[in-house]
């Protein structure tokens, strides 16, 4: 009996299967990307890496009220709930600190800021803002020397536009179009270079102007339930077959090109932005500028996007934390650098927005305060629609832009940002009135604003460069850019 306890006491309390989560468990990638479909022991992953691999721990979910699930089977693998505190969500262990947390607001990830650790798990990471992510990647160290850090990003394929970070982020192994794919468990390795994802061939560190950068690897392990020989017997995977498609192909074999579809009153639908992402090169020769958009940071977290376009072609953003166009000179500096040819600007004057208007007014540039709440007097292409404001307007007149059978030729930038914007608003008709749901709505739905989309939507704006005074003088109040 005595030999019999000795030995239940030296076995490992949590083990990985074999197949995928032994692989994603053994990873030295900085970054891990695991799951694909159900059931294939991603949540057992995250409780197994945490309690046997480190230290302090933030295990996260979107909602606080999703951490049920994943707190439980802590419990069940250590045997107890001793050391957890549920008013504050965190499991003390003699040498571990498990803290249990949540993002809901784009915000939220300040309250884990300046708070170091080890490992990072994002539980149904395609539910989180990449934004989100990055943020609280920024603390993924330790003070321990030889304690590996890393990041577990468990997801199933997303379902909408707002999930699909999570492609571009691990694109060599889920993008289909990657030119180059990676096999799952390679190692690739990315930086960060002026805000943009940037593969290298190592993880050796690189100047960059004055900066010193350090690439972080990445890997994803694909993972589904006939991996795991606990569900295998046990009727799951009946229960995954008899799902309705998409959901099938998404949750039974891990299909990330499965289900995107588009909510039946989005206002751009997807497929017209990739038409036109897909459509963009850099030109051997560049149109004039014929238009600017700036859309102006609310707050320290948001970004100033500036839009520029050639005919109808749209450079990368110019993209500025709000950090750094804390005022209206700023901004209003940042776009005449950006200006070329004399190029009329479009800025939205709610706001924030009005400084800026102000100061490019000032210096004698041809700026146009769009104020998109005011009436709208243009009609739809067919002459039979009407809006219910100028921001109605400006989209409807992105989405005819966009329409591949108006054969306008336009190309966009592949921003995964750009798309997701884009692709957000939703809208309603009220007899012949066309209103598209407002910024505000869509803040409250899906937890941020569409602000690059919103540059872009004022770069689209037709105004002729005229004679500047002119233009200045009836820039605010009634003006309408599709009858100059």
């Amino acid at each position: 009996m005595l030999l019999l306890r000795e030995k239940k006491r030296r076995l490992p309390i949590w083990a990985p299967l074999p197949g995928p989560q032994t692989m994603a468990y053994e990873s030295k990638a900085d970054i891990i990307g695991y799951g694909g479909a159900a059931g294939g022991g991603k949540t057992d992953l995250a409780v197994g890496k945490a309690i046997t691999r480190h230290k302090k721990i933030l295990v996260l979910r979107r909602e606080a009220t999703q951490l049920t699930g994943i707190i439980d089977r802590f419990f069940e693998v250590l045997g107890s709930r001793d050391g957890y505190n549920g008013a504050d969500r965190i499991l003390r262990l003699p040498t571990q600190q498990i803290e249990f947390g949540s993002t809901k607001d784009p915000d939220d990830w300040n309250k884990y800021q300046g708070r170091p650790h080890d490992l990072l798990v994002f539980d149904e990471a395609a539910n989180f803002l990449a934004s989100q992510v990055r943020a609280l990647l920024g603390w993924l160290r330790s003070v321990d020397p030889n304690q590996h850090c890393q990041a577990l990003l468990t997801f199933n394929p997303p379902t909408s536009a707002e999930g699909r970070w999570i492609i571009e982020f691990f694109a060599p192994w889920l993008d289909n179009k990657h030119p180059n794919p990676a096999k799952p468990g390679e190692l690739r390795y990315f930086a960060v270079v002026d805000g943009r994802d940037v593969e290298r061939p190592n993880g050796e560190p690189f100047m960059h102007g004055n900066e010193l950068i350090t690439p972080m690897s990445r890997t994803f392990i694909p993972s589904r339930v006939s991996d795991n020989p606990y569900l295998y017997g046990t009727g799951y995977m009946a229960t995954l077959q008899s799902l309705p498609e998409p959901l099938r192909s998404q949750m039974l074999n891990g299909d990330f090109n499965a289900g995107m579809e588009d909510d039946a009153m989005q206002v751009i639908p997807t497929a017209w932005v990739e038409i036109a992402q897909a459509r963009w090169k850099l030109p051997d020769r560049l149109e004039p500028m014929d238009s600017i958009g700036v859309d102006v940071a609310r707050g320290g977290s948001d970004n100033t996007i500036i839009a520029r376009r050639h005919a109808m072609w749209f450079d990368k953003a110019l993209v500025y934390p709000g950090s750094q166009t804390p005022n209206g000179p700023m901004v209003a500096g940042l776009t005449i650098a950006a200006m070329r040819d004399s190029a009329p600007i479009h800025i939205d004057v709610i706001g924030v927005g009005s400084s800026p208007y102000d100061f490019l007014n000032e210096a004698n540039q041809q700026v146009m305060g769009v104020n998109v709440s005011e009436k709208a007097s243009g009609t739809d292409k067919s002459g039979r629609l009407r809006f219910f404001n100028q921001r109605s307007e400006l989209w409807w007149r992105m989405r005819e832009a966009l329409d591949p059978g108006n054969n306008t030729g336009i190309a966009l930038p592949p921003d995964r940002e750009l798309l997701a914007d884009l692709c957000a608003p939703t809208w309603r008709a009220s007899g012949p009135v066309i209103q598209v749901e407002s910024r505000e709505a869509i803040f409250d739905r899906i937890r941020r604003s569409p602000d690059w989309a919103s540059a872009y939507i004022l770069a689209l704006m037709d105004t002729p460069k005229r004679q500047r005074r002119g233009a200045r003088d009836q820039s605010r109040g009634e003006y309408d850019p599709y009858k100059s």
